[in-house]
């Protein structure tokens, strides 16, 4: 069935992504069915339910997606997530092979992409690391930005998928881990970004300043940022419903703090930026782990309450 796309992991990403892949017509006909499996099974009904139309067939183990599609996208949410599910007995290297093509979008360390490659290239297979820049909505709406390395002739032939999922891909390389690199790059830069912006909209609101005026203020100036448009606002309503979990910002910062220092740089803005969402993530009486990353500002209003 080498005209069968695969994908495993249906959550907050992959939900929007599967949904495009059916929505483009890239996959979801009689002869190119989207392949799914999901660690919770009634996802891959749900999306079956949303696309009625459309040839969804849903597989019982991640092996038996890969095993039956040309193509297999992953993207699961944590690295234990990703490697219980590559590794297990009926996990994704036990359906690689010759024919056989893994495209990984989820964010883990270089070393974990690295060490997945060489697995399914022993096996015979192709590998594709391909973590993407975008939360939940530009994953519904096809703007992510893949960042990819590794088989840059699979990187070709995907053309048409990540077209549908994303309005931007770039490739880095055939040295799997590049993708990785500059993804992190990337989370711990828009982390920094936020940390810095909740600290500035509490200040603002401490020193007796509308907060909602400075959000316009700083859309109008040369520091204006979509991330500062889209999640000032909410913020400030307290919506903190997530796109992207601050407990996977806090992953991914932490990563990048490692990677920096395995680089010998200087990273001291970002490491202070990681703490301050590690802090958030751990804080029981917040539980704001689940959240959107946004909601950091909570954790910068209580630490600036216990200084007055």
């Amino acid at each position: 069935m080498s005209g069968a796309t695969g994908f495993i992991g249906l959550g907050i990403m992959g939900e929007g992504m599967a949904g495009r892949l059916l929505s483009e017509g890239v996959a979801g006909t009689a002869d190119k069915p989207l392949v799914v499996w999901n660690r919770t099974g009634s996802k891959c009904t749900a999306l079956k339910e949303k696309f009625p139309d459309a040839t969804i067939e849903i597989k019982d183990s991640a092996k038996a997606v890969v095993e039956a599609c040309g193509v297999t996208y992953s993207v699961l949410s944590t690295p234990e997530a990703a490697k219980a599910v590559f590794d297990a007995a009926d996990g994704v290297l036990a359906g690689a092979g010759e024919g056989r093509s893994i495209v990984d979008c989820a964010t883990l360390a270089e070393a974990d992409m690295q060490r997945m490659n060489e697995a399914v290239v022993a096996k015979g297979g192709r590998f594709l690391e391909a973590p993407v820049s975008g939360s939940k909505g530009p994953a519904a709406t096809g703007t992510l930005i893949f960042l990819c390395a590794g088989n840059k002739a699979l990187f070709d032939e995907i053309t048409a998928g990540l077209s549908a999922m994303g309005k931007a891909s770039h490739f880095f390389g055939n040295e799997v881990g590049a993708g990785t690199r500059a993804k992190l790059v990337v989370n711990s830069l828009m982390g920094t970004m936020l940390a810095a912006f909740s600290e500035g909209l509490n200040l603002a609101e401490s020193v007796g300043l509308d907060a909602s005026t400075m959000v316009e203020v700083i859309g109008q100036g040369a520091i204006a940022s979509p991330m500062y448009g889209l999640k000032g606002p909410k913020i400030l309503a307290g919506d903190h419903a997530p796109n992207f979990p601050l407990k996977h910002s806090s992953k991914d910062m932490t990563l990048a703090s490692a990677m920096a220092k395995k680089a010998g740089v200087e990273f001291t803005v970002n490491d202070q930026a990681e703490a301050l969402f590690r802090k958030a993530k751990e804080d029981s009486e917040l539980n704001v782990a689940d959240e959107d990353f946004s909601a950091v500002y909570k954790l910068v209003q209580k630490e600036s309450a216990g200084k007055k």
